[in-house]
């Protein structure tokens, strides 16, 4: 938009003739239809007048003039330099905002994908532990695995006899050895002991397996999604920039 297109706007809008608005901008109606015609380019001190008379600000006025016109022949009224240096610097503001943003939106995506892969927040690595019996008070912690070999040395140095070494081993099975499995998303080592009715278990570690958890992979999803974001954001802004100033360009 010229000049003069919106000094006639805002005098359309009041519903004035030229005379009347000539008047109460105070100026003469052939300067003002100079003006409206863009015949004539108005002072600074002129620019000023007419913006106090309408009680308007410098910045509303001009934000609808070609940014051609506010940079050439307008260039040399102060509230036009002020409006355009405020355009530029609200512009580089604009700009670091989408920066940031997308700079925050790549480090929350990589963050959040680096975390599913590690499973810091969901563990996706599932340990089994199994555990042969109940460890009874003074037993040694590998009780369970030398009974059978106990018995053995007893009844080759005719302690006990065969039969009854079998007899030992059936009873042991079906008494003491009582297999209990536990699955946990915890890494609690290669062996742990825990306190039960009667004695102590002693469970060791038997494998170790690779679960893609739900919460990973949304995770990951979200994570993606950010990083996408991230490096959209710079595409938007440009975008935005180029139809904003396209708008202005053709005001």
């Amino acid at each position: 938009m010229n000049f003069g297109e919106k000094l006639k706007r805002i005098r359309t809008e009041k519903n004035l003739t030229q005379p009347q608005f000539a008047e109460a901008i105070g100026i003469e109606q052939s300067y003002l239809s100079k003006l409206e015609n863009d015949k004539s380019t108005p002072s600074a001190e002129m620019f000023s007048s007419i913006i106090k008379s309408l009680q308007l600000e410098a910045k509303d006025f001009l934000a609808d003039i070609d940014r051609q016109l506010l940079q050439g022949p307008l260039r040399h009224i102060p509230e036009v330099s002020q409006f355009l240096s405020g355009v530029q610097t609200q512009r580089v503001h604009d700009a670091r905002k989408y920066l940031y943003g997308a700079a925050a939106a790549l480090i929350a995506g990589f963050a959040l994908m680096l975390a599913a892969n590690d499973g810091i927040v969901f563990p996706n690595k599932e340990y089994k532990y199994v555990s042969q019996g109940v460890i009874l008070p003074g037993e040694s912690d590998d009780a369970f695995e030398k009974f059978d070999k106990i018995t053995l040395l007893k009844m080759q140095a005719g302690i006990i006899t065969f039969a009854e070494r079998a007899r030992l081993l059936a009873d042991f099975e079906t008494g003491r050895a009582k297999v209990q499995t536990v699955q946990s998303w915890e890494d609690r080592g290669v062996i742990y002991f825990e306190t039960v009715p009667g004695g102590r278990r002693k469970f060791e570690a038997t494998s170790v397996q690779h679960v893609q958890r739900t919460g990973n992979k949304m995770l990951q999803y979200l994570g993606a999604l950010l990083t996408f974001s991230g490096l959209l954001l710079p595409l938007v802004e440009w975008r935005v920039r180029k139809v904003k100033g396209g708008q202005h360009g053709a005001a």
